[in-house]
Order: structure tokens, then C-alpha cells, then sequence
């Protein structure tokens, strides 16, 4: 049995695919599949320990990116794009998957186009509010359409939709509390800000955060995820901010947080701060309340969409970016610190928000339908 996944491009269209590929492994496991395979079709492979880790076998593809803006690269990507589904056709025929499980985003473009050439069952994951271009066409052709929010289903026939929430790595799933602070280097009476700008980081907030930092120091403890291309800027403009600060030992900064680093933010993190991408449901089955600062020019606007909606629930509130200062900001934090009340209803409404067996529900379908086809096959 084989099982190709595509899609990626960022951490939001990777990490959901590798949370379903540990859930596909689970059940090969425990169903005995000996000849079962995994395949990741993509211009680039993201990530190539999680692959390796996860027994998922690289195949590159081509695809051509559709800008949103007049530039000349998306003429001659009309051609890469070509030229991948070509190349897709011919790798696909080779290969003959049972099932194509499709993430999103340009990169899945000609692995969604070959298997439906070919009639090989397709299954599409849509996180957004508001799907992208890609997800909007496969949604046609696929066989069922997996939704993060429901607000989504409006988009996609609803007689192959159902809401399961968004796959989340079974390495990050679960928060870690017992050690924590002690290993994070953390004062234990304070109270604990996380910052996480998403896999690139993002300027505005941490430029807001530099800002309110001598502010910030006064009474939290701050973990600061910067994105890897940010890190030194913010750790030198950190360093001269707080060179002579008696609390500068409350700043936190890294430039990715890794698996058990992310878990021990997620644990010890008395409110969050972050953009309103797949992140907000990491942060949902931490139990984390969570200010929401989303991208003022997504696609769709769906960062936007995203936050308000999760925060309809009650677990967040949101701050645009034309809305944001530093000051804007510390007030927020302080008004939800000092309100134990609020954070337990807003923690409690995260919990009921997070589908923790998403990756689990996505995986069952798609091994019931691959194994509906090997059979036929």
C-alpha cells in the first residue's frame, strides 16, 4: 500500500501532513501492513529529519507559484507549473499511490492534477477560514475534504466535508509542566509570556515586543520565538535595550523553539501572543489564552477570519496590526494577567476548542479509503 502526501511550502502546510503520517504509521502498525509506504511529493523537502523520522520517502516535484502582485516570476512560472504536472503525471504513473492526501498550497498543485488523471482517491485538508485557490479546485475532485474550522465548510460540497479539526505532531501534542521552568531558566512566581510569530517569525510583532520590553521585564517572563531569519537583529536590539535592566534575565529569546523546548513553553505559558495561523491550534490544546495579532494581507483573508472566529469561542482575543502599539499591547497583557478569572474561562474555552485526535480521524479515513483501493487494485 502506498500513500502520497503533498502539499508545503511553510510549517502551516508541513507539520499538519506529519501529524497525519504518524497517525497512517500508528494504524500500518497495528493492521500489520508490511508493504505499506509513504511518499512526500514537493518542490523542496521542508523538513528532512521529520521526513526521515516519519519513514516518508522524498520525491521532488516542480510547481510555479501564483503571486497575489505583478511581478515577471509569475509568467515564468506558468512554465514551472507546466512542467511539474507533466512531471507529476509521469511520477505518478510510476508510483500509483492508493490515496493522495493534499495539504494546500502551489506546491500540491501537480500531485493533485495527476491523481485526478489517473482516478487515484484524493483527500484534502483545509486549516483556513477561507480556503486558498488550491484547496477551493481539489475540493472538486477530492474524495473527502477535512476542515480545521468549520466556518470553512461553505467553500466545499458539503455531502464530503466534515470538521475535524486541525493535525497537530504527537511530539508537541501534549504541554509539559513538571521541570519546566526550572529548565527554561524561568523565575517560578512570574508569570509567563509566549511569543510565537509562526515558522518566519514575524516583524511586527517582534518589533512591538522589542519596544515594550523594559515594560514587559517588570513582571513577566517572556519566550520569545523570533523566526530564524530575525533572531540576531532582535537578540542585539534585546541586548541594548536591557543592558543595565536587573530583570533582563526575563527575556527569552529563540530563534525556533524545538520539540521539547515548545512543549515546555506550552506548559508553563500564562498567555500566548501570536499570529492566527495553524499556530492557534497548537496553543488551543495547550489550553493557552491568546492575544491574536493576525496578517493584515493574507490570502483571503483568512489569518484575519481565522482569529475572529477562534476567538468567538472565547479563548482569545484579537488585535489587528493597524490597532497595534507596544502600548496597545502591555495594556492587554496586563488586564488579562490580572484577571485570573477571565484567563481560567479563556483556558477552559481553548480545551473545548481543540480537536486533539484530529491527525487520528484524518488518518482512519484515508487508510479506509486506501484500502478500499489496494484491493481493487
Amino acid at each position: 500500500m502506498k500513500i502520497l502526501l503533498t502539499g508545503g511550502g511553510t510549517g502551516g502546510h508541513f507539520f499538519p501532513l506529519i501529524a497525519v503520517a504518524q497517525g497512517l504509521n500508528k494504524l500500518a502498525s497495528e493492521k500489520q501492513l508490511a508493504d505499506f509506504k509513504l511518499y512526500y511529493l514537493a518542490p523542496e523537502p521542508f523538513n528532512e529529519k521529520l521526513l526521515a523520522e516519519n519513514n516518508i520517502t522524498f520525491i521532488k516535484g516542480s510547481a510555479g507559484k501564483v503571486r497575489r502582485y505583478f511581478s515577471l516570476r509569475n509568467f515564468l512560472d506558468i512554465f514551472r507549473t507546466g512542467f511539474g504536472m507533466i512531471r507529476a503525471l509521469w511520477t505518478m504513473y510510476k508510483l500509483y499511490p492508493d490515496v493522495v492526501f493534499a495539504k494546500g498550497g502551489y506546491a500540491s498543485v501537480p500531485a493533485i492534477f495527476a491523481a485526478w488523471f489517473f482516478n487515484i482517491p484524493i483527500v484534502v485538508h483545509e486549516s483556513d477560514s477561507v480556503p486558498g485557490r488550491t484547496n477551493k479546485w481539489a475540493g472538486k475532485v477530492a474524495r473527502r475534504i477535512a476542515l480545521s474550522l468549520p466556518e470553512a465548510a461553505q467553500y466545499f460540497p458539503k455531502e464530503k466535508t466534515a470538521f475535524t479539526g486541525n493535525p497537530i505532531r504527537r511530539e508537541i501534542l501534549t504541554p509539559l509542566k513538571d521541570g519546566a521552568k526550572e529548565l527554561l531558566r524561568l523565575e517560578p512566581s512570574i508569570p509567563v509570556i509566549l511569543v510565537l510569530g509562526g515558522s518566519q517569525g514575524a516583524q511586527i510583532i517582534n518589533e512591538n515586543i522589542i519596544e515594550a520590553l523594559p515594560e514587559l521585564v517588570k513582571r513577566f517572563s517572556i519566550i520569545h520565538q523570533t523566526g530564524k531569519n530575525n533572531f540576531e537583529a532582535v537578540q542585539k536590539s534585546a541586548a541594548a535595550l536591557l543592558e543595565n535592566d536587573p530583570q533582563k534575565e526575563r527575556y527569552n529569546p529563540f530563534a525556533d523553539l524545538e520539540n521539547e523546548a515548545l512543549r515546555m513553553a506550552g506548559g508553563v505559558a500564562d498567555l500566548a501572543v501570536s499570529r492566527a495561523g495553524s499556530m492557534i491550534f497548537e496553543i488551543a490544546a495547550w489550553g493557552v489564552p491568546a492575544i491574536l495579532i493576525p496578517i493584515t494581507d493574507s490570502n483571503g483573508d483568512h489569518q484575519r477570519k481565522n482569529a475572529y472566529n477562534y476567538a468567538r469561542t472565547g479563548a482569545a482575543i484579537v488585535i489587528e496590526e493597524n490597532n497595534l502599539t507596544s502600548h496597545i499591547l502591555v495594556a492587554e497583557m496586563n488586564r488579562l494577567i490580572d484577571d485570573p478569572a477571565e484567563l481560567e474561562r479563556m483556558k477552559n474555552a481553548a480545551k473545548g476548542f481543540a480537536r486533539i485526535d484530529a491527525a487520528d480521524l484524518i488518518a482512519g479515513e484515508i487508510m479506509a479509503i486506501a484500502l478500499e483501493h489496494y484491493k481493487k487494485a
